[in-house]
């Protein structure tokens, strides 16, 4: 089975080549411009695999594509820019280079042999829905598209996803590729960065913050560790019967509200003072937790890992990383 990551060295990108190298019936091609992998202290044990191979370039330009090969069973597209400060301090160049990853992944489908394509999209797509139109929640794939302020910069990452998911939709239908698109719900673990809230709880801990401010405290999120979440992406990809469709992958049992995950970071660490309500940043929904259940039907997808334990172990992941001298990244 030949397999192709477009952003191989992210976050959820390389936990997915992981985990297929381990499996021993992919050969795999891991494609990045290593911005987040050239800092990373696993990429040169996955690369010493010898079913996995690294093409290193900038996928915005159309002819690095010219690297790759033609004829991939699968292909999963993961390359993008993420993260609520690259869309506050940068939307510009958010929008320019995952419009351009997109475009030029379209393009370069219509002229090779690929089978089967799986598009990383978000629950972003419709933060605005629930707060807006009152959705019932949890919430099912089939709900309205919504971002509640065009000119919000917040929203900028939302829209290119969008344009992801119609775009390759509908180019699936006319060049003969079968898609599935997978929306993702607060994927964390060990390795995710410092742009999201866990490490960055667990960071503010370390440098000794006084009332520590809890941002929205009362807005909940359904946190999907990533082992459950690379399970059921490649579980997606493998199965015959999700062309076309849109999946939810998250952990519909994983609900609460920000101010319990912080509170359980603070226990972890042996914060013992006091706790500051601050509200939320502008953008931020009140709730979001997916209905899975059409995942379940489809490929059975079971989340496994309770939320206090994922948390456990990424915060004790990331206490060792500092305390060691770790870098912060990206």
């Amino acid at each position: 089975m030949k397999v192709l990551i477009l952003g191989g060295a992210g976050f959820i990108g390389m936990n997915i080549v992981k985990t297929l190298a381990e499996r021993g019936s992919y050969q795999i091609t891991l494609a990045d411009n290593l911005f987040r992998g050239k800092k990373d202290i696993y990429l040169e044990s996955i690369l010493e695999k010898d079913n996995v191979n690294l093409i290193v370039g900038d996928f915005t330009d159309p002819a690095v594509f010219d690297l790759l090969e033609k004829d991939y069973d699968q292909v999963y597209m993961l390359a993008s820019v993420v993260g609520v400060k690259y869309t506050e301090e940068i939307p510009d160049e958010l929008i320019r280079i995952n419009t351009a990853l997109i475009f030029n992944t379209l393009e370069w489908l219509k002229s090779s042999d690929c089978k089967k394509l799986l598009f990383t999209s978000t629950s972003e797509c419709y933060a605005g829905t629930i707060d807006t139109w009152g959705y019932e929640v949890p919430t099912p794939e089939a709900v309205p598209l919504c971002i509640t302020d065009i000119k919000n910069p917040r929203f900028t990452y939302a829209v290119t996803k969008m344009l992801g998911e119609s775009g390759f939709y509908h180019y699936s239908k006319i060049h003969g590729f079968e898609v599935t698109i997978v929306r993702y719900h607060n994927v964390y673990g060990p390795r995710m960065g410092f742009k999201h809230v866990i490490p960055q709880v667990t960071q503010r801990f370390l440098d000794g913050e006084q009332n520590f401010k809890i941002y929205g405290h009362d807005q909940t999120r359904a946190f999907n560790f990533i082992t459950d979440a690379v399970d059921g992406t490649i579980d997606a990809m493998d199965a015959q019967n999700t062309h076309g469709e849109i999946i939810h992958i998250g952990d519909m049992r994983a609900e609460i509200t920000i101010e319990e995950l912080v509170t359980y970071i603070g226990e972890l660490v042996d914060y013992d003072g006091a706790y500051t309500y601050v509200p939320a940043p502008d953008g931020s929904v009140s709730r979001r937790c997916p209905d899975t259940s059409l995942a379940t039907e489809l490929f059975g997808y079971q989340p496994k890992v309770k939320w206090k334990n994922g948390v456990k172990d990424t915060v004790e992941w990331y206490l060792d990383y500092l305390k060691s001298g770790g870098d912060v990244y990206e």
